[in-house]
């Protein structure tokens, strides 16, 4: 397989289009808020939740904002919200790297947004998984969709940015600040480091729970047959 190289970078990236799908919405509020005055035309592309707590913010505002994430990849989410994200759109336009012909071509062939930056975090694995709870429940912690966009996100920091945690919401909006609606180069690469280590992190908390479990407490959560 060949893998496609980049020799040409753009070092400040202006912010049109942003993923917003968190499960902790500790200082949205105030990220988007920040977000909205230094990119007047941004537009959220947003699951559940956060769908809902966007468009209670923006009030009046959501229509001109704010798309429902399945509006946008026309698939509803599977019950109990399993799949969100796992979608080819979204994927295409977070990877789709910069000055490729053939990927801007598919971006217009398939109606994808290029998307610009991911805000997202995890279901709370290392709470559930010391709260004592049943393997089902922390089970259900595990997080697919949410590491799977800003693994993506990252690993494409040439031109997206991946905002993996409310601990960088205020770093990022004095990067908008300071760089009038843009991002750099180089912030874009810091956001990518702490993804990726913040992820290391939670898949060695999943590792470490079932290396922790054993068959007797299995039989107790399930009926095995």
């Amino acid at each position: 397989m060949a893998f496609n190289s980049v020799s040409a970078v753009q070092d400040r990236i202006p912010l049109h289009n942003v993923i917003v799908s968190v499960f902790d919405k500790t200082g949205l509020e105030d990220l988007l808020v920040a977000m909205l005055q230094h990119c007047p035309g941004l537009r959220f592309y947003a699951t559940g939740g956060s769908y809902d707590f966007i468009a209670s913010l923006l009030s009046d505002r959501a229509g001109a904002h704010l798309v429902r994430m399945t509006d946008y990849t026309r698939q509803p989410e599977m019950k109990g919200g399993l799949v969100k994200t796992l979608d080819w759109r979204i994927y295409l336009g977070l990877l789709a790297e910069a000055g490729n012909a053939a990927h801007d071509a598919d971006l217009v062939k398939y109606q994808a947004v290029n998307f610009n930056m991911v805000v997202g975090n995890l279901y709370d694995f290392r709470t559930a998984a010391a709260s004592g709870a049943d393997p089902e429940a922390v089970r259900q912690h595990i997080d697919i969709g949410g590491p799977s966009m800003l693994r993506a996100a990252a690993k494409n920091y040439l031109r997206v940015a991946s905002v993996c945690k409310p601990e960088l919401y205020p770093s990022v909006g004095q990067a908008l600040a300071a760089g009038h609606g843009c991002l750099t180069l180089a912030e874009r690469q810091r956001l990518a480091g702490e993804t990726f280590r913040n992820q290391a992190a939670y898949d060695l908390a999943v590792a470490d729970w079932f290396s922790g479990q054993d068959l007797t407490a299995l039989a107790k959560a399930y009926q095995l047959t």
